[in-house]
């Protein structure tokens, strides 16, 4: 149980502690505030271009096709027409209202308000995991806005509940495939076969479609797809090591990597997916207040003791 503990405190600390808003540099300190507030901006603009995309689709459906969640236990039928509109319209105030700092309570609000809104617009076919992230990122300044008032521990709470949940979420997809096929996922022949399928989509919106040389070689060579898929799956696999700032960095540069590999192979983007990564897996702001030291090479590492 001792162990446990010291192991929880590790972690809490590698999530929580070891942040550049708690760093001693106040040129650090000061660069993560601006690095915080694009992540809010960016967040933000995905969030509220979902919703009204979604509500938007889903403003002439009428009937409920796959019943996705809550939709199990809501008659969300009834929220299509109008109804998606005022969501979609609730989900853009609410993030205005604590992006503004007028209310810690607005992202929660649009939390809920977009979740209803993706249950909603996926109740007419397949669900896609494309805007994943960016709920995970909304739901991480959700939590941490209405639970926190103090401006430092929002900040410290959202990026280690963001770090954590994202890290976990690519390992359980790890862990997913082995349960769901055994380690003959990685099998060359499956990566074949999805190429073959996505070539069809392809095919079947624009009239042709020839391989790249990523995808021809492994048509080619199973063992080049058998190669693919377990880099991909060890990928997903070290998710869990995105929870270490000075990890962090080299996990999300393959874990970005291997979504343009997922684009090559099957050509399905993964925009949200690698614009967040790029903007919240790098220490900009210890970067960026290096570049301004360079700059004015006067500015103290650390402050004066009072």
């Amino acid at each position: 149980m001792t162990r446990l503990k010291t192991w929880i405190r590790a972690l809490e600390r590698h999530l929580f502690d070891d942040q550049a808003i708690c760093s001693e540099d106040k040129a650090v300190r000061d660069a993560s505030w601006v690095h915080f507030r694009l992540f809010e901006l960016f967040v933000a603009a995905w969030a509220i271009a979902y919703a009204w995309t979604w509500g938007l689709y889903t403003f002439k459906s009428s009937v409920v096709i796959l019943e996705l969640g809550v939709a199990n236990y809501l008659p969300v039928e009834r929220l299509f027409g109008m109804p998606s509109m005022v969501i979609a319209a609730i989900v853009t105030l609410g993030i205005a209202a604590s992006i503004t700092r007028l209310s810690r309570w607005g992202y929660l609000i649009a939390m809920i308000a977009l979740h209803l809104q993706y249950v909603v617009r996926f109740s007419q076919g397949e669900i896609p995991h494309s805007s994943n992230l960016i709920g995970f990122a909304l739901l991480a300044l959700a939590v941490g806005f209405a639970t926190h008032k103090d401006p430092i521990a929002q900040v410290r709470f959202s990026w280690g509940f963001l770090w954590f949940f994202v890290g976990l979420g690519y390992t359980s997809a790890a862990i997913s495939k082995l349960v769901g096929t055994g380690v003959t996922w990685i099998e060359g022949q499956h990566l074949v076969l999805w190429i073959h399928e996505k070539a069809i989509d392809y095919a079947s919106m624009t009239g042709t479609w020839s391989p790249n040389i990523l995808q021809a070689a492994i048509l080619e060579s199973v063992w080049v797809g058998t190669l693919s898929l377990f880099i991909g799956w060890f990928t997903e696999a070290i998710g869990v090591l995105m929870w270490f700032r000075r990890l962090r960095p080299y996990v999300i540069l393959v874990t970005i990597g291997m979504h343009f590999g997922i684009t090559w192979t099957m050509n399905i983007v993964f925009i949200a997916f690698e614009m967040q990564l790029f903007l919240t897996g790098f220490p900009w702001a210890e970067w960026a207040a290096m570049a301004k030291r360079r700059i004015y090479p006067s500015i103290p590492v650390k402050e004066a003791d009072a």
